[in-house]
Parts: C-alpha cells; structure tokens; sequence
C-alpha cells in the first residue's frame, strides 16, 4: 500500500508530457553544402557544430541557428516551438493524472513542445565575387619642359 502511495505521489508531482516525452529533444541540421558551420543559440552553452550534425535542446528553449562558410551568405534560422500530438495527449493526460501540478510542469519545462523545423535543412547561397573597383581615371601629364640648349 505504500508503494502504491509513493507512486500516486510521483504521478501527481510529474508532468505526463514531462514523464511520456522527456525535456530535452535532437535537432538535426543538415546544409548543402555540407561542412558549414552551424552555431546554435538559446543553450545555455551555445553550440557549434559542422554540418551535418544535431544537438540535444530543452524543449523550453528558444533556438535559432546562425550558418556561415567562407564564400557563402551567412543565414540564420529561428526556431519556434509547437505542441505536437503526442505533446498534447501527455498534457491532457494531467487532467486525470498529475492535476494542475502536472500541468504546470508541463509548461515550465516545455514537455509538451517540439521544435520546427526539426530536421533544419538549409541551401546556402554563394556570396557574390567582390567586384574591382574600378581605378579612377588618370589626368594626363603635361609635357616635360624643353632642356634650355646648351651654349645659347
């Protein structure tokens, strides 16, 4: 009876999104490309990666991802959270499970959320040559005076 007790306890204090889906999820990223360096930000240590990679994020946190090679236009790539299907199954689940505690860590952690783009695939686009500046016009030199003739 007590373990029942201890369960019922845990049950109550968890969120089911947090307990069903976890808190943290794998992004992948994926450029063409590849070999680009990918630098995410909204960790609480941001990241870099080279591409392909994928890291692991809170589903809390907002994430955007910066990608940059030499010879190629820099991109940046925010993120937004959405409540998927299953999110929102272990979400309803508190109702007759965790309660409004479950409920409420559910939102703090972000349990019920996925991130899209998940994959995040981007084409990086070739940064134009930079052009020669064209060299200003050069004024003409006057004519070298005349040498003063010797014995005159």
């Amino acid at each position: 009876m007590r373990s029942f007790g201890i369960v019922a306890l845990s049950v109550m204090l968890g969120g089911c999104a947090s307990v069903t889906r976890g808190t943290t999820e794998n992004i992948s990223i994926s450029s063409t490309p590849s070999g680009v360096e990918a630098v995410v930000s909204g960790l609480e240590v941001p990241t870099t990666c080279t591409t392909p990679c994928s890291v692991v994020v809170k589903r809390n946190a907002d994430i955007s991802i910066a990608f940059q090679k030499e010879g190629y236009k820099p991109q940046i790539v925010p993120l937004s959270r959405d409540i998927q299907t299953g999110g929102a199954a272990g979400f309803a689940g508190n109702l007759l499970l965790g309660g409004v505690v479950g409920m409420g860590v559910d939102a703090a952690t972000g349990a019920a959320t996925d991130h899209k783009p998940n994959p995040v695939i981007v084409t990086m686009q070739p940064s134009p040559a930079p052009r020669a500046r064209p060299s200003a016009p050069r004024k003409p030199r006057p004519p070298a005076a005349a040498a003063p003739e010797a014995g005159t």
